[in-house]
């Protein structure tokens, strides 16, 4: 069997394959279900990580500027002492318009975010206990900030693309790169940023 041919190889094994690098992303550590949960499983938990990220300088009256305030446990608000302005904790946050408890919409975010090949809509309905359309929402609500946040992003190193190609599956045809009504749109890229 002839060796693979390697576009700059950094090594190769004893059979003159090409011997990639492991991959920062694929193989960071994550955190387990039983992490998560430990640090995002209460309520108060989650009111605390939501405040210390809307707010990480402490609290601030958007109205007054005022740095003194109350806490309305009833319904999440911090009432400014000077200008009696309340805003609520989860407004202007993905969770602003959710009736749901903030633990069970953190947990979408573990769910998302730990799966490498993702999770459908249905299975977050199945695992939190709520109703389709409130899965459906907090997965869009999600994989907009991550996208948005993604598009803040980029590139640099070295960026290697694989071929990708548009096509449905035939019955009875040939498979892979030579298919009949497979066409590419985009090929091996390699370039240096």
């Amino acid at each position: 069997m002839p060796p693979q041919v390697c576009h700059n190889p950094p090594k190769t094994n004893q059979r003159g394959g090409c011997v990639m690098k492991r991959s920062r992303v694929q193989f960071q550590k994550g955190l387990s279900l039983q992490q998560f949960l430990n640090k995002y499983g209460q309520e108060e938990q989650c009111q605390r990580a939501i405040f210390r990220a809307k707010w990480p300088n402490g609290w601030i009256c958007q109205h007054c500027g005022s740095i003194e305030f109350y806490t309305l446990k009833i319904r999440l608000l911090y009432q400014c002492k000077h200008c009696r302005s309340q805003p609520p904790l989860i407004s202007g946050t993905i969770f602003t318009a959710t009736k749901l408890p903030l633990t069970t919409s953190f947990l979408p975010i573990f769910f998302i975010t730990q799966a490498k090949e993702g999770i459908a809509a249905l299975n977050l309905r199945r695992f939190l206990g709520i109703s389709d359309t409130a899965a459906l929402r907090l997965k869009h609500k999600l994989q907009s900030v991550m996208k948005n946040a993604d598009d803040t992003l980029k590139l640099h190193g070295l960026i290697q693309i694989n071929d990708v190609y548009l096509g449905g599956q035939s019955s009875g045809g040939k498979r892979g790169r030579g298919a009949t009504g497979k066409s590419a749109f985009c090929r091996s890229i390699e370039q240096e940023y």
